[in-house]
């Protein structure tokens, strides 16, 4: 219980300084947060977390490998207009190709999740993702507000 308070305690210090402190926000400072409130969200045993951690870590960095291999650059290349039927249907292909490895290894994810958690804490650990992001945009959105002078809603 005394963990958690110092977790929430330390979290929380980071999100308001990292609020008033830079413009831009260090990575390794996101991820630090996001550690401490997966943490505090999934309540982990010790056992848990030793497994847990480094599944979550590889799967990361896989996601972050398919991510920088976006479907997106591709078509951010050229335009539409810009390029020939037969390069459009290899675009087409391609991002087929990336879905269906992001999708295995999402599948894969799970799968060793199941070994290591409960169900339920899996869908604890989505919801502490989701509400992860939705308070970064927040504060994303709140640092944007205060530079254009714009009153905290």
């Amino acid at each position: 219980m005394k963990t958690k308070k110092i977790l929430l305690s330390i979290f929380a210090l980071m999100l308001s300084i990292g609020t008033y402190a830079q413009r831009k926000i260090d990575k390794d400072k996101i991820q630090a947060l996001k550690i401490a409130h997966i943490t505090q969200e999934l309540d982990l045993t010790e056992q848990e977390a030793q497994a847990f951690w480094p599944v979550y870590n590889t799967n990361e960095d896989e996601r972050e490998k398919l991510r920088s291999g976006s479907y997106k650059n591709l078509i951010k290349k050229k335009k539409p207009e810009e390029i020939t039927e037969a390069e459009a249907k290899m675009i087409l292909d391609n991002i087929i190709k990336m879905e269906e490895a992001r999708l295995k290894l999402q599948k894969d994810y799970y799968a060793k999740l199941l070994n290591i958690l409960s169900a339920k804490k899996i869908m604890k650990l989505m919801n502490a993702e989701r509400s992860f992001r939705r308070k970064m945009i927040e504060q994303f959105k709140d640092r944007h507000r205060r530079k254009k002078g714009e009153p905290r809603h």
